[in-house]
């Protein structure tokens, strides 16, 4: 892969990075508001909170690939 590719794959990894984690803190504030109005939905919440998870798993992938190797 060329210096150019890799450069446009990590410009492509940091956009699609900063949609998810704003995805996530919506799905946050969504379920956030449901709980504080006491609505009896717990299939609702429950299926946004797997959603908010599956989230937190993408974001975790892009974000190690960013991060370079380190040797300790």
């Amino acid at each position: 892969m060329s210096n150019a590719e890799e450069m446009k794959s990590e410009e492509v990894l940091r956009v699609e990075l900063e949609v998810f984690r704003r995805e996530h803190r919506d799905l946050d504030e969504a379920i956030t508001a449901l709980v504080e109005r006491g609505t009896s939905d717990q299939v609702t919440i429950r299926r946004l909170k797997k959603q908010k998870l599956a989230l937190k798993d993408k974001i975790t992938r892009i974000e190690d690939k960013l991060t370079p190797d380190i040797i300790a």
